[in-house]
C-alpha cells in the first residue's frame, strides 16, 4: 500500500530533487521519467491487446468444434 505524502513531504522531495539534479537538469529528468512512463502504459495496452486477441481465438476454435 502506497503512504499518502503531505505537502511538507513533498516540498522535501522537490528541494532535494533540485539539490541533486541542479535547475538545469531538472526538465530533462522530467522529461525522461514522463516518457518511459507512457512507455510502460504503451507496452501493458499492447499485452491487455494480445490476450484479448488469443481469448477470442480459443473461443473461435471452440466454436468450431
Amino acid at each position: 500500500m502506497i503512504p499518502q505524502l503531505s505537502f511538507t513531504e513533498i516540498l522535501l522531495i522537490l528541494l532535494l530533487l533540485l539539490l541533486l539534479f541542479g535547475a538545469g537538469k531538472l526538465p530533462e529528468v522530467g522529461r525522461a521519467l514522463g516518457e518511459g512512463i507512457r512507455n510502460f502504459k504503451k507496452s501493458l495496452s499492447g499485452e491487455e491487446e494480445r490476450v484479448k486477441e488469443v481469448k477470442g481465438q480459443e473461443v473461435k476454435e471452440g466454436e468450431k468444434s
